[in-house]
């Protein structure tokens, strides 16, 4: 098991603790490897102060330094006095230049990899003292370390400002067969490498992982996995180890900085470039296109809001074409220079061909002409530009993105060629054959006649099976939201004493999420209203009974305003709000005007409030007068006077804000929340399609999210869609300002 494996157990990226700059330690005794740091028997436990003072000298910062500084700070610690230090394998990284420094500032050469363990994430390093001799920390016995064991902890989470913790061992655990120390200390991000203490000072782990779920677990690596590589080390000079992963010069040309690495054929691109918008560029010195070319890459990146790909045609700097995923679409770039202004997006397009969070297949054609580019053998534009030929290709990343490449290629046609038809035959048929509950022996045998076509066929196969299925997905998602849609539409046209607004509600919380049971959450509520059916102060008139449901909710089972998320759409969620009893004022609300109208209380209404929705009652009924109930404070009373001045957010009261919301209102309400969660910028996002698309089958004629849809239909590609949205806007915007509307007819004619 290598030692991201333990991170996934735990639900943490290492990345995240090399990158944050801690340092955590301990300290021990027993025998080690070299020279061993002896304490004599009986030794009593000592105080963390005295701790403090005898481990601080000991302990290490270990950095990783690229082109632009530190790169990712780890910690570690003296096992040696002629210079040994231990820490994690992932903390020094692969092919790294290493730094490491002791709590007294000095700076000491790193002249070997002295051993190394990728099972048990260890590492230790040959220091080159700086001015002396080290102070090692002695290594204790791990398997004796008993669970309940008090240890400390030490380190400095911003570098070298040292701090200490303590705490108990609370016990042993398996994670992948590889046995780890639980540790119950509070733990900062950043502190892998550093040793963790017993109250004698001996040395009992390595600090390597950090549990997401609470900031109180921790786990380390037990001190004996390191004596083990301590007694049978696996020397290299930092001569070579700078040399593992790194790229053949005579191969690739980098070009404006970040950190480019090869493994097992795949290249993988770390950190900032130096170009604008961290753009960094590795070309291929080995094939120079000369006249018409291909060029294609198999690209993955870990971060879809980065961008990385092929770039061609470029003249070795800052100059050239670049053809990438960025932000889920596909990008088209010509680079005339090193800044902002001389970046020209040529296309920007989405596509259903990109795999997002997969390997993807980018390949361009270009000949004098134009540039086609295809993603995954579909063809997604030409592109008549003719400003850039010649120069070299070759792969570039952008932004703080991490990308993997594979395969790059240069040529006349890198396009796959049709398989002969009879080997496709042949081939489907052994496929039919096998998912047929056939042979897999028998299967491969008869692909084995022609391996290379017999993959390229299955690929195809799979893939076609899988956008199937996608497909299918996609269908049973909307055929589900149309459903959903078509019930909120028969209860709304039901008479307005009729319509069950809390089943409204659930049916939009539905409309997300298919596997709600609005029956059930029905019934739940009915549990409610049956809790106060018969309570007498009820029929004492309108002013006891909303004192009485207040108490009910906000006292007795306490509802409340969302206190720390209030964007959190578990808030819009009816279902969520009454599982757990908080919520917005629009869905608290909700619930409280159903309660108030099952329970047969009259002069109970909605107020649709700017900025905030109350409910409102007349505390006489056939009265004028009327008083606000603030559910989102938990029931408190207020008159219309103390809510104006709370409430309108710079709009003039009218008095019209007082009339009761309509049931149909209400849902409106909620769904434009929801519109308004998934904006980005105060433009609608994909997220907004499902939300806009129920507005305008609920209120068609809704100009702000037709505007949304003909925007949303544009970034998808579907010009019919959005031309049509755009057309309604000019047929029915009597009211537009002039230059709105000249605007509308513009963009209406570019969706020819």
């Amino acid at each position: 098991m290598r030692a991201r494996t333990f991170i996934r157990w735990v639900g943490v990226e290492l990345g995240l603790l090399v990158m944050s700059g801690g340092l955590l330690f301990s300290q021990s005794s027993a025998p080690t490897a070299p020279e061993e740091v002896r304490r004599p028997a009986g030794v009593v436990m000592k105080s963390v102060a005295d701790l403090t003072d005898d481990v601080r000298p000991s302990l290490v910062k270990v950095s990783q330094v690229g082109r632009e500084g530190v790169d990712g700070i780890g910690s570690g610690f003296v096992v040696s006095a002629d210079g040994l230090i231990a820490t994690n394998l992932h903390v020094i990284g692969e092919a790294r230049d290493l730094r490491v420094e002791t709590g007294d500032g000095v700076l000491h050469e790193v002249v070997e990899v002295h051993a190394t363990d990728s099972h048990a994430d260890l590492a230790v390093l040959r220091v080159k003292p700086n001015g002396g001799k080290l102070k090692p920390l002695g290594l204790g016995d791990s398997d004796r370390a008993r669970q309940g064991d008090p240890i400390v902890a030490m380190g400095a989470p911003e570098g070298l400002a040292f701090s200490v913790v303590e705490g108990v061992l609370s016990g042993k655990r398996d994670i992948d067969d590889v046995e780890m120390l639980q540790v119950a200390v509070p733990i900062e991000r950043g502190n892998s490498g550093g040793p963790l203490l017993d109250r004698k000072g001996n040395v009992l782990g390595l600090l390597t992982l950090k549990s997401l779920r609470t900031d109180n677990l921790g786990f380390a690596m037990p001190v004996n996995a390191l004596k083990k590589l301590l007694a049978e080390p696996n020397p290299i000079p930092m001569s070579r180890w700078l040399t593992i992963g790194a790229l053949d010069g005579k191969r690739w040309k980098t070009v404006m900085g970040a950190r480019w690495m090869q493994h097992a054929g795949v290249i993988r691109a770390e950190t900032p470039g130096t170009g604008f918008g961290g753009r960094a560029l590795c070309l291929s010195l080995k094939d120079k296109p000369e006249g018409p070319f291909e060029a294609a890459v198999m690209v993955k990146l870990d971060d879809e809001s980065g961008a990385a790909g092929l770039v061609f045609c470029s003249d070795g700097g800052d100059v050239h074409y670049g053809f990438y995923p960025s932000g889920g679409k596909l990008r088209l770039t010509r680079f005339d220079g090193a800044d902002v202004y001389s970046w020209t997006i040529l296309a920007d397009m989405p596509t259903p061909s990109y795999k997002q969070g997969d390997w993807n297949h980018l390949r361009v054609s270009v000949n004098a002409e134009k540039i086609t580019c295809y993603v995954n053998g579909a063809k997604l534009l030409e592109q008549a530009d003719t400003g850039l030929r010649g120069g070299w290709a070759g792969i570039c990343k952008f932004r703080n993105t991490s990308a993997s490449f594979r395969g790059f290629k240069v040529g006349d046609d890198l396009s796959e060629k049709a398989i002969e038809p009879e080997i496709v035959e042949k081939v489907s048929k052994a496929v039919d054959g096998f998912l047929g509950n056939g042979s897999t022996e028998k299967a491969v045998s008869e692909l084995l006649d022609d391996p290379s076509s017999s993959r390229r066929v299955l690929r195809e196969r799979r893939g076609m099976l899988e956008r199937q299925a996608a497909q299918l997905r996609d269908l049973e998602k909307e055929l589900h939201r149309r459903a959903v849609t078509q019930d909120l539409l028969a209860e709304l046209a039901k008479p307005e004493d009729k319509i069950n607004v809390l089943r409204c509600a659930l049916l939009l919380s539905r409309h997300d999420n298919p596997d709600i049971d609005v029956a059930q959450y029905l019934q739940v509520f009915n549990h409610m209203v049956d809790d106060l059916r018969a309570d007498p102060e009820l029929k004492k008139g309108t002013n006891e009974a909303v004192a009485r449901i207040n108490r009910y909710l906000f006292e007795e089972n306490g509802f409340h305003g969302s206190r720390n998320d209030y964007a959190n759409k578990s808030n819009s969620y009816v279902n969520e709000v009454l599982d757990d009893r908080e919520g917005l004022p629009i869905t608290l609300s909700v619930v409280y005007l159903e309660l108030a109208a099952r329970l047969g209380i009259k002069d109970v209404f909605g107020a649709g409030l700017p900025g905030k929705f109350m409910v409102g009652f007349h505390p006489k009924s056939g009265s004028d007068d009327v008083m606000l109930v603030d559910v989102f404070e938990r029931g408190k009373m207020l008159t219309v006077a103390a809510a104006q001045g709370e409430l309108n957010e710079g709009v003039p009261f009218d008095p019209e804000m007082l009339e009761p919301a309509s049931k149909k209102s209400i849902v409106m309400r909620m769904l434009k929340n929801l519109v308004s969660l998934t904006m980005e910028d105060a433009m609608p996002s994909r997220d907004s399609a499902p939300y806009v698309n129920l507005v305008l089958a609920l209120e068609p004629g809704s100009p702000a999210e037709r505007f949304a849809r003909a925007r949303l239909r544009e970034m998808d590609g579907d010009k019919t869609g959005a031309r049509e949205d755009v057309g309604w806007l000019l047929e029915n915007g009597e009211q537009l300002p002039p230059y709105l509307y000249q605007q509308l007819d513009r963009w209406y004619q570019s969706l020819k």
